[in-house]
């Protein structure tokens, strides 16, 4: 109930808001005819309404498998919507406290509005822009900047993968595996996809690097084991000669579809998830561990199930994962989210030599250079992307293949990381 009163009490305040930046449009284009502004008016509080209907739909009623992209639709267009809006908020409320400055030393008593200071845009006798115009066309512009970057960031990044190349250094890594390459992606995201071709080839870029291993570090689906229907021939090509291993992710156990509670169908879902996996070929490490061999020489491959922190599901279980690990020299872990780093892994398993994450997307916004990243999301995350070390122990965060909600990136693309291991 609270929630809903929150979202009602949101609604009202977009409302206010949308009305008040309406007003200050029309005001601005004094020029339009009548059967203009009539138009104008349809179009914008249409949006408006069935935008705030769509939120309602996406929230409150569960929809089948086939309307979960259009909810996606229907909440990026929000997103959007607002964050434009905002963006021009600052130029309107600039021209309003303008205007009030004048009128008040013009008209102490306040009674009516002054004739010498036009209102809302409109031109004055022999100027060729009002103060009031200009302000508040300056902010349309402005508020056209991130509905152009965020708009190409869809057109464009959704599917623009990147290879990045990397050296592992392992001190303790036995000579056999020296110059073996591992591959990683995560966070897959599979419900999210509408393109079912350039998946495939972010996939075949994977497979054109030739990895003797790989590492999928979780988030298949947005929920439903179903949303890989249409992708996992596709995925099924993810192959390596010494084996592909993966993980689960947060979304993977259908929280956020069947809430958090225990259920028959949730159970189901999962099962099937787990199936995929196998149908895949891939091995999903669920708080276990496999022995990779190279030569009569081993290293530990280690996978625990999601472990998250505040709000994220702890079912990780490192005790099982590092058990009858001892004797091995390199123990490298596959865990999904990188908060499990310095929560556990750093103070209470000083064995893991490498731990391999995914779960930030990098927020999909931010920039990323070979020497400096910024986005959003490191307020939130202190690891969020690329290497972090503690005294012995590594992390890497790839921040994924795909994409939730918001369905593009800019500045942070998705990724395919490949590592080459060396003692040195």
């Amino acid at each position: 109930m609270g929630r809903l009163f929150l979202i009602l009490g949101l609604s009202a305040f977009l409302l206010v808001f949308d009305y008040y930046c309406f007003r200050a449009i029309l005001g601005v284009f004094p020029g339009w005819k009548h059967r203009t502004k009539r138009w104008f008016s349809t179009i914008w509080w249409s949006y408006t309404f069935l935008l705030i209907l769509g939120v309602f739909v996406s929230i409150y009623i569960t929809l089948p498998i086939f309307y979960l992209s259009l909810r996606s639709i229907v909440l990026v267009a929000f997103f959007l919507t607002v964050v434009c809006k905002f963006v021009m908020l600052p130029f309107l409320l600039a021209d309003d406290i303008r205007r009030l400055v004048i009128r008040l030393r013009r008209n102490p008593s306040f009674t009516k509005p002054t004739t010498g200071e036009p209102s809302s845009g409109q031109m004055s006798a022999g100027e060729p822009i009002s103060r009031s115009a200009f302000l508040i066309k300056a902010g349309l512009i402005t508020a056209a900047v991130p509905l152009g970057s965020l708009t190409w960031g869809i057109t464009s990044g959704a599917y623009d993968y990147h290879v990045k190349r990397r050296k592992l250094i392992l001190p303790n890594l036995p000579k056999a595996f020296e110059g073996i390459r591992l591959g990683q992606i995560s966070d897959i995201h599979s419900g999210s996809f509408y393109n079912p071709r350039a998946v495939k080839g972010g996939v075949e870029m994977l497979m054109a690097e030739k990895p003797d291993f790989i590492f999928f570090t979780g988030d298949l689906v947005n929920s439903l084991a179903s949303e890989m229907r249409d992708y996992q021939d596709i995925f099924t090509k993810v192959k390596a000669p010494l084996g592909v291993y993966s993980s689960l992710g947060n979304h993977d156990y259908g929280d956020y579809y069947f809430g958090k509670g225990p259920s028959a169908e949730k159970a189901k879902n999962l099962q099937s998830l787990i199936r995929t996996h196998e149908l895949m070929g891939w091995d999903l490490l669920m708080n276990d561990n496999r022995r990779l061999k190279v030569n009569g020489e081993e290293i530990g491959i280690l996978g625990v199930e999601n472990w998250g922190t505040g709000r994220f599901p702890k079912y990780g279980k490192m005790d099982l994962a590092v058990k009858n690990t001892a004797d091995l020299p390199v123990k490298l872990l596959l865990s999904h989210d990188p908060s499990h780093w310095r929560a556990e892994i750093l103070e209470k398993y000083p064995q893991i030599d490498a731990m391999f994450s995914g779960h930030t997307h990098g927020m999909q916004f931010g920039l990323q250079t070979e020497h400096y990243q910024w986005s959003p999301v490191q307020y939130l995350y202190k690891e969020w992307a690329g290497f972090y070390r503690e005294g012995t122990q590594q992390l890497y965060v790839n921040v994924g293949y795909g994409f939730l909600g918001y369905p593009g990136r800019v500045g942070i693309l998705p990724e395919i990381t490949i590592f080459e291991l060396k003692r040195a």
